[in-house]
């Protein structure tokens, strides 16, 4: 097995063991006919300015709101009112994956909203007693909470890694607050059952690092070593992305953020089954184990050099009922789409907005 297909975020293995056993899953033939792409890095896009990736270092000045049980730090950008879109990132990434995207959207005047994740950044828990949450349903809660303390109703949402998920949970349970939707790597709900589920032993060696964090020993480690664990995950996830220790550096500062450590470490036991979550999600818990289908107009995407474990865009077509396509994006493309490949993510957001 290749080094670089050690890395398997395990958001990507479980949300393809959350797939049901039984769903109807399109031939790839049938996912042409519905509008898979291929696009190549330095394609350039009809109605976009075409930008190098790394071309911006910074957002500027930060912002800071209260939002449900966080104060939420994020990055603002373009027309107050202008049409919403809310860009997610994952781990170990944070608001520097959107760097060059937010510029591009901008540009066609988009109201560009990048905010800190729980455990990230600027982002602080208002109460020392607040339980250190990292389950799927709270993350999705924390930017329905944001979307409330900003007054937005309805916004364009996308992200990759954690980010996708939290966008996806976001448009199968509150379709409501969701325009449209773009996913890397596609349908990442998943569940605790499903999580428990072996796999043959090639499979679970790529997720090497779950079993880490599931000990006393890993937690330890991660806080010893988060930072040279995380260039770890970007070298491996994007094996063809060659990008300089600044460019690390800038994300890499986000995780010295006082819940970082114990936030990761309870999403990937909680996936485990290894931990509970709180009782008062229980009911959101419970529609997601059933795999909702998203219904809002949606693109998923998928750089072709992605070197974390990642669900074939066949596995996850029927999940989306609404209108829909699929671009890989070529050229090397690693798991931290958007800043390798900033023009085609802004370019999926505002091709989806006009769905």
């Amino acid at each position: 097995m290749k080094q670089a297909e050690l890395i398997g975020i395990s958001r990507r293995r479980f949300a393809m063991a959350s797939l049901s056993a039984g769903a109807a899953l399109l031939a790839p033939s049938a996912l042409l006919a519905e509008g898979i792409q291929s696009l190549p890095s330095n394609a350039k896009p009809s109605d976009l300015s075409t930008i190098k990736p790394g071309t911006n270092t910074s957002f500027g000045s930060l912002k800071q709101i209260v939002a449900g049980v966080l104060n939420v730090g994020y990055a603002e950008a373009g027309p107050a009112d202008g049409p919403v879109v809310i860009l997610l990132h994952g781990w170990p990434y944070d608001i520097h994956s959107f760097v060059d995207v937010a510029p591009l959207l901008t540009s066609k005047d988009y109201r560009v909203i990048v905010p800190y994740l729980r455990g990230y950044g600027t982002t602080r828990f208002l109460s020392n007693g607040t339980f250190r949450n990292g389950q799927q349903s709270v993350v999705a809660l924390d930017i329905i909470a944001l979307m409330d303390a900003l007054k937005i109703d309805k916004a364009i949402i996308a992200g990759f890694d954690w980010g996708a998920r939290t966008a996806d949970i976001m448009a199968a349970l509150w379709p409501e607050r969701c325009k449209a939707l773009v996913s890397v790597s596609g349908y990442l709900i998943g569940n605790q059952e499903a999580g428990k589920t072996p796999l043959p032993p090639k499979a679970e060696l790529q997720w090497w690092y779950q079993f880490y964090f599931a000990t006393e020993r890993g937690q330890e480690g991660y806080e010893k070593y988060r930072h040279d664990f995380a260039k770890l995950i970007w070298q491996l996830a994007s094996p063809k992305w060659d990008f300089d220790d600044a460019t690390f550096d800038r994300s890499a500062a986000s995780f010295n953020n006082p819940d970082h450590v114990k936030i990761v470490i309870h999403n990937y036991r909680w996936r485990l089954g290894l931990v509970e979550g709180e009782p008062k999600y229980d009911d959101l818990e419970k529609r997601l184990v059933e795999s909702p289908a998203i219904t809002v107009p949606t693109i998923t995407l998928e750089g072709d050099a992605n070197g974390a474990p990642h669900p074939d865009p066949a596995s996850y077509r029927n999940k989306f009922s609404g209108k829909y396509t699929h671009r890989t994006i070529k050229g090397g493309i690693g798991h931290n789409l958007p800043q390798e490949a900033p023009q085609a993510f802004a370019q999926a957001i505002v091709d989806v907005d006009g769905y």
